[in-house]
């Protein structure tokens, strides 16, 4: 399942993925990258994202593998779930931690900026 989302809306999205509990994974076979969070001890099953930017939106590309590929010479390589429920909810998790993240970062920039015109004091007020 695949969401867009303008890249104004999001701060850091490798950030926000990392907070939302996704790691960087580099396929040893073929080489590409993309992020997997774990549900459990083992590999599998995972939920594994693709991001692709583009010029003004981010896309996100979330499925759930179930099990290591056991085959080849098909279009997906292993046993995984492209639509419902689950990819769903774990989609509209990610859309919730991409907003938490990018409201947290605009405060922190409000709050040094505040700070900033704090320490900005006319020299006459510096015994004040």
């Amino acid at each position: 399942m695949d969401i867009q989302i303008q890249i104004t809306f999001v701060g850091n999205p490798l950030e926000c993925l990392r907070r939302a509990g996704y790691f960087p994974f580099r396929d040893p076979k073929t080489g590409s990258e993309s992020f997997v969070c774990r549900l459990g001890p083992d590999f599998y099953p995972r939920f594994h994202l693709y991001l692709k930017d583009r010029e003004d939106m981010i896309s996100l590309s979330l499925h759930l593998d179930q099990k290591q590929a056991s085959y080849g010479g098909a279009d997906h390589m292993h046993n995984g779930e492209y639509e419902g429920n689950h990819i769903h909810k774990e989609l509209e998790r990610i859309r919730g931690w991409l907003l938490y993240v990018t409201e947290e970062m605009q405060r922190d920039r409000f709050a040094a900026r505040g700070n900033e015109q704090e320490k900005k004091k006319s020299w006459w007020k510096i015994w004040e």
